[in-house]
């Protein structure tokens, strides 16, 4: 290795510290807890990954995270002794323990990660468009260039809705739905009406749209809107055909559900129909049940309508 390139490394290492000071700063990294919670940054990944997880056991969670055995344990029985998880024996292996949230880890983390989200729209917030775009692609390729087992052709991210969204949301709605299930007009109007009150009457403490977005470009959408002080409604989920597979339907259902429990509705309830078979299974996946079905003549052809809904 020449001299030359060794300066030029000790330089560019340098950089890469002078950024990691840089932005540990700007996150909040440097303070003893996370966005403002009991956690510290190691206690949120946690329960971060817990939440991810159907399930899991302290093995995989330490090979996942690279703690030590021993630091992770003391976080596990820090949680346990909260309440914000329960432990199962593995059938698979007896030695082995299940690891779950409990629902109020579960609400812990939807407040943990609504605080965290915050901070980020904060971060993002006094940028333009634009620039908060670059920001996201440069720290997408410096995920792509670092992470031995990086899929950036699977990754995407969550993000509330912007301005042009809402026109995207209606435009894809009446074209796929036209394309996959021969809906008509009539279909669009419905998603237009019920896009347009949200956009121009929301509570944003209580009502969110979620877009997900994959390599700049939206791949899908989720709603959720007060139906009465406890009960909120789940509303016009999309995932563009060219990102189904991914998880991004599960991931905006989860984040739907997650929301509604810090937001202390009782319950989720949605309305479909029974050819959305893809929907359908995300929705019993997430611990929906169906509560009644009526056949009706609606957007051009013969429909069952359900209404679903998840107790929280």
């Amino acid at each position: 290795m020449s001299t030359t390139t060794d300066t030029e490394l000790l330089e560019r290492v340098a950089a890469v510290r002078a950024f990691n000071r840089f932005y540990t700063q700007q996150i909040g990294v440097l303070h003893e807890s996370l966005a403002k919670s009991p956690f510290s940054l190691t206690e949120a990944r946690v329960l971060y990954e817990l939440a991810h997880r159907d399930e899991s056991t302290a093995t995989e969670l330490g090979a996942q995270l690279s703690l030590d055995p021993g630091y992770l344990s003391r976080i596990l029985m820090s949680f346990k002794r909260q309440g914000l998880i329960r432990r199962k024996p593995s059938a698979a292996d007896g030695r082995q323990r299940i690891l779950q949230l409990t629902k109020e880890g579960a609400e812990a983390f939807a407040a943990l990660n609504l605080g965290s989200q915050n901070d980020v729209m904060h971060l993002l917030g006094g940028l333009a468009p634009p620039v908060q775009r670059q920001v996201v692609e440069a720290m997408q390729t410096i995920e792509r260039l670092l992470g031995t087992q990086a899929k950036p052709d699977s990754s995407f991210i969550l993000r509330p809705h912007q301005i042009g969204d809402i026109g995207w949301i209606i435009q894809r709605h009446g074209i796929i739905y036209a394309q996959e299930y021969g809906w008509n007009e009539q279909f669009e109007g419905l998603v237009a009406r019920i896009a347009g009150d949200f956009l121009e009457a929301h509570d944003p403490a209580r009502e969110r749209c979620w877009i997900a977005e994959r390599e700049g470009k939206n791949v899908g959408c989720v709603f959720l809107v007060a139906n009465s002080k406890t009960v909120a409604q789940l509303r016009l989920l999309l995932v563009e055909p060219r990102a189904r597979g991914l998880g991004i339907g599960k991931r905006l259902v989860t984040e739907c559900a997650r929301f509604a429990r810090y937001a202390r509705y009782r319950k989720i309830i949605l309305w479909t129909n029974n050819v959305l078979a893809g929907a359908r299974h995300l929705y019993q996946k997430a611990g929906f049940r169906l509560i009644h079905e009526e056949p009706h003549r609606t957007f051009g052809v013969e429909l069952v309508g359900e209404t679903w809904e998840l107790k929280l």
